[in-house]
């Protein structure tokens, strides 16, 4: 490979990085709320109201059922509206972003739900507040589940991010299209797969290191 395409080479893993970084700090920073609010206004929740709850369910289904090739050109309007452009990282991180909100809220809501109950009716018999059961039960017994979640999430951001550069969103994904399969430079779309694979089995690894770390089990 020639110093130009390792300093291309380089500048597409960062994209990638910046992408997958920035997305999944949005999705959690969203998605977590969303999956505490499904949990506490379904029909057993701490705050019953189930309009609220079918609402922010059918939106979490109808994102997460959407292919992300098509909503990454669905979005496009809302794309160019916040980024001003439809093209390179930047515009690729909405979409991101999109995908890994109802991504992140179903899996914490999975993880809050194996909380056991008894906890949380000996708090509310003793008078806490729903708010106080949230911070200090849910929450923090549910920690290890989230944070593997997180993990999963950061996992398919990267298989997302690499299909973003089919439609010049760059990042790995763009360099193997361009170079990779249009040009026929098979060493660069190996490598490519390499750096993806080594990426992936570091997340999953740290993921869930930092997991079995919060685990009270």
């Amino acid at each position: 490979m020639s110093p130009e395409l390792l300093a291309l080479f380089q500048t597409s893993l960062l994209e990638t990085l910046w992408m997958v970084g920035v997305s999944g700090a949005i999705g959690t920073a969203l998605g977590l709320p969303l999956g505490v609010l499904l949990v506490i206004t379904d029909q057993y929740g701490l705050l019953q109201n189930r309009p609220l709850n079918r609402v922010l369910g059918v939106f979490a289904n109808a994102v997460r059922s959407t292919p992300f090739i098509i909503l990454l050109v669905a979005v496009i309007p809302l794309t160019r509206w916040i980024v001003g452009t439809s093209i390179g990282t930047g515009a690729a991180i909405v979409p991101l972003s999109i995908a890994a909100i109802p991504f992140v809220a179903r899996l914490v809501e999975s993880a809050l739900r194996e909380v056991d109950r008894g906890l949380i009716e000996a708090l509310q018999s003793m008078g806490a507040t729903p708010w106080q059961i949230i911070r200090t039960v849910l929450i923090p017994e549910a920690l290890p589940g989230i944070v593997a979640g997180l993990t999963i999430t950061l996992v398919s951001l990267i298989g997302h991010s690499a299909m973003a550069g089919a439609v010049g969103g760059g990042g790995l994904g763009d360099l193997g299209i361009r170079y990779g399969y249009q040009r026929f430079l098979p060493e660069v779309m190996a490598l490519v797969v390499v750096v993806l694979i080594v990426l992936v089995q570091l997340i999953q690894s740290l993921g869930d290191r930092f997991a079995q770390r919060l685990s009270h089990r």
